[in-house]
């Protein structure tokens, strides 16, 4: 974080070392050191002196012999004053009032939800991974919080019993930390420091970035672990190679970024960008033909295994710790399969409680879709229409669907094709893998079928249905082969709960298939079951949840004796850490939020220009509210900034094109090193969202912003720098620039106080403060009373 002209408020130094005696470096030569000991303050060259000079009398009397220091320790601890104040600054805009309002604010509703199901150690599912979650419940926990808030609704007051700060203070204290961690990523591409500093402060008056970090949202610990990934990825660089200094900060990066993924998985844009710029730093090196191809290969195979050794720890110890967590059952754990359900605490095993393990002929069962969504093979007695509204015609027989609620018609009978009773027999006939079997709908005891015609929504696909003889010309095809897909685990067995079973239709090859697809009004609006020739996909997989033999009131001792061999434990099943974490990370790729249209939900688009906020708050009895929305001096400079970067670079290419080399060679590396970071870091966490289909909000554009924030301080250093080339008098158009930039950052605190009232929500507002708040037509802003 340091640099030349910084002052420290204080530095505490301790080595335990023995210190290499050195010799004064060459002419011409490149000192090996970091950027701390290149750029001393003058105070310190005295003692410079005096140490080098008694070092060369020691050199002499040791006959130039040096002592090994591969393992000594280092450890500064260095207190700025220029991150110190941002800090605090920082520090006293977020948590000021930071327990107004005393109720659930927009996604608070969500996150204190899952909170709460932390510290009662109930189950839930989100489609993000859980170190956002676990750091609040972690903080609210320490303070005794018992997780007894139901968070029913936004604006729902909370009671005496919520531990408002607590929940609130991991994402204020990281919203506090990302000011100073902008001002060292500027001082580590070598920008002033009065520029660096500047940046730091656009962070902090930033609307937008202040109204996320004082809540339970997770933006705000997102872009915290991203920035200090990006930071100590860029002193990583800077280390000496195999020093105690390069494996730390190597160790601190990988885990800074991947935490950054365990917040939200976007945070893998900034993991892409840090490994972009490490492969830059590679592929920099390799002309340097001082360093042997072996010492470039060893140096890159310790980054990889340093870098991807510390993810995975990272990211496996964080589900870790959420699976040792939520170990009860709740309400979202029907998403997961049949299995992982039974092996929480008063989950599926206590609702089958007894059921026999082993599928055999005579078996009822139901089947669930075992990936994607829950859902369970369906049947009633209505039927396919006879023409659709493409005009295609259909089989008219009884409708197959996949219903997503426990259901009487969910219920099938598992047959031997060779026998006519549906009961258990007296010795068991228990099916196994590559066994042909008849599945009978229980309710109305008709048979799966399928044959050659198209379904109704998938038209590559066949139709499935229950077979009704009525149709001559269209002959029963009722015969499926049970394909076990775990079968090692039963010795081709198949089991209720564990066994992932494929139904592969005999007569055309095609598998039992969800298609996703929703049928209209004559299918009551149930999910499509076709059958797919495409059989290796993930939406054939099926499971038996629930299982019964069929009983006859002259079989009870039959049953009986069954029922006592092979029983489904009534104690929480052993599901290892590794079959949970494999299936949740299926889980969470495949049950992307698909949420409907939103009144402030907004396109990418709409962002850098700030089209649309978001409301997230509003009192009772009042016009005062929280309402999303950045600073639009910022974010419209930020926008700027990209446009003069990108005319800058072509400027300066076309013109190195005719061997005109405007930049000094220092000069323009530096100048590609701040787009290649900083532009491509706004590029990488921006233009995704154009290809994402769901529903999206202002502040998906965070991450993107704070590296835009980061270009802007980048380019108006660099405007000086062409103003002193170009210019004929750069000392009388420099000052008026720099009064250009005086006047447009009072713009950018004017906007900040002003605009301050929605970010904080603690002022009364009458409905004519309200409409001249709201600067575009499309600010949404809420007026409620007159």
């Amino acid at each position: 974080m340091d640099g030349a002209g910084e002052q420290h408020s204080s530095s505490e130094t301790v080595t335990v070392r023995n210190r290499r005696l050195q010799k004064k470096p060459q002419k011409g030569s490149e000192p090996v050191a970091d950027e701390n000991e290149r750029h001393r303050s003058a105070s310190d060259e005295p003692a410079m002196k005096c140490d080098v000079s008694s070092k060369e009398n020691g050199e002499r009397n040791a006959s130039d012999q040096e002592v090994d220091d591969r393992f000594s320790v280092s450890i500064r601890v260095h207190f700025n004053a220029a991150t110190v104040g941002l800090f605090l600054l920082a520090f006293v805009t977020r948590f000021y009032r930071i327990t107004h309002p005393r109720g659930v604010v927009f996604d608070e509703i969500h996150f204190g939800k899952f909170v709460s199901l932390y510290l009662k150690n109930t189950f839930y599912f989100d489609q993000h991974p859980p170190l956002g979650k676990l750091l609040i419940a972690g903080a609210a926990g320490a303070v005794g919080y018992s997780g007894s808030f139901e968070f029913p609704k936004i604006g729902s007051e909370y009671d005496a019993t919520v531990p408002i700060l607590a929940l609130r203070f991991v994402p204020a204290l990281c919203g506090s930390l990302l000011a100073p961690i902008v001002y060292s990523i500027l001082r580590q591409v070598k920008l002033g420091q009065a520029i660096s500093i500047l940046g730091g402060l656009l962070i902090i008056l930033d609307n937008a970035l202040l109204t996320h970090s004082r809540f339970i949202l997770m933006e705000s610990m997102l872009l915290f672990f991203a920035a200090l990934g990006i930071l100590t990825v860029l002193k990583f660089l800077q280390a000496e190679p195999f020093s105690v200094r390069w494996w730390t900060l190597g160790t601190v990066a990988a885990a800074s970024l991947t935490a950054a993924v365990c917040v939200k998985f976007v945070g893998f844009y900034s993991y892409l960008l840090a490994m972009y710029i490490i492969g830059r730093h590679v592929w920099m090196e390799l002309p340097d033909r001082r360093k042997s191809n072996a010492y470039i290969t060893l140096k890159v195979i310790a980054k990889a295994a340093l870098i991807l050794s510390v993810s995975g720890a990272v990211y496996v110890g964080c589900f870790y710790v959420h699976f040792a967590t939520l170990y009860k059952a709740g309400p979202h754990d029907n998403v997961m399969t049949s299995a992982f359900q039974a092996s929480l605490e008063g989950g599926l095993a206590s609702i089958t409680k007894g059921q026999p393990l082993r599928v055999q002929h005579g078996s009822q069962i139901t089947l669930k879709h075992t990936h994607g969504r829950v859902c369970w093979l369906h049947s009633h007695t209505h039927v396919y229409p006879i023409k659709y509204k493409d005009g295609r015609g259909s089989s008219h027989q009884q409708q197959v669907t996949c219903y997503g609620f426990k259901d009487v018609n969910n219920w099938w009978i598992v047959k031997r094709p060779n026998k006519d009773s549906l009961m258990v027999d007296d010795e068991p006939d228990y099916i196994e893998h590559g066994d042909v079997i008849q599945l009978v709908h229980g309710v109305s005891s008709r048979a799966l079928n399928s044959h050659d015609v198209a379904s109704p929504m998938s038209p590559l696909c066949q139709e499935v249905s229950c077979y009704i003889d009525y149709n001559i010309s269209m002959p029963a095809n009722l015969l499926w082969r049970v394909e076990l897909l775990n079968g090692k685990e039963s010795k081709n067995k198949w089991h209720a709960i564990t066994s992932q079973v494929r139904l592969v239709h005999v007569n055309t090859t095609a598998a039992l298939k969800y298609t996703g697809e929703q049928l209209p009004d004559w299918g009551y609006n149930q999910f499509e079951v076709a059958a797919d020739r495409r059989q290796q996909t993930i939406d054939t997989i099926w499971n038996v949840e629930e299982h019964r033999y069929t009983q006859h009131k002259d079989k009870k001792d039959v049953l009986s004796k069954l029922l006592a061999t092979e029983m489904i434990p009534t104690e929480p099943t052993k599901l290892s850490f590794w079959s949970k974490f494999s299936e949740l990370q299926l889980k969470m790729l495949l049950h992307a939020d698909k949420l409907e249209s939103h009144m402030y939900s907004s396109e990418p688009h709409e962002w850098p220009l700030m089209d649309k906020g978001i409301a997230y708050w509003i009192d009772g009895e009042s016009n005062a509210q929280i309402h999303l929305l950045g600073n639009l001096v910022i974010w419209y400079s930020a926008t700027l900034a990209i446009l003069l970067y990108v005319s800058f670079m072509v400027f300066y290419l076309i013109r190195r094109r005719r061997e005109r080399y405007d930049l000094e060679p220092t000069e323009w590396d530096r100048f590609r090193l701040g787009g290649e970071i900083f532009l491509a870091g706004y590029l990488i966490h921006y233009l995704p969202y154009f290809f994402v289909e769901r529903t999206l909000f202002l502040y998906n554009y965070l991450p993107a912003l704070l590296f835009n924030v980061l270009l802007l301080c980048f380019v108006l250093d660099h405007c000086q720098l062409a103003l002193r080339k170009f210019v004929r008098q750069p000392r009388l158009v420099l000052a008026i620039y720099r009064a250009i930039v005086v006047a447009w950052f009072a713009g950018v605190l004017y906007f900040f106080q002003r605009y301050r009232v929605l970010s904080y929500g603690t002022t009364t507002l009458s409905a004519d403060d309200v409409l001249e708040l709201r600067l575009k037509d499309t600010w949404d802003l809420i007026v409620h009373k007159p």
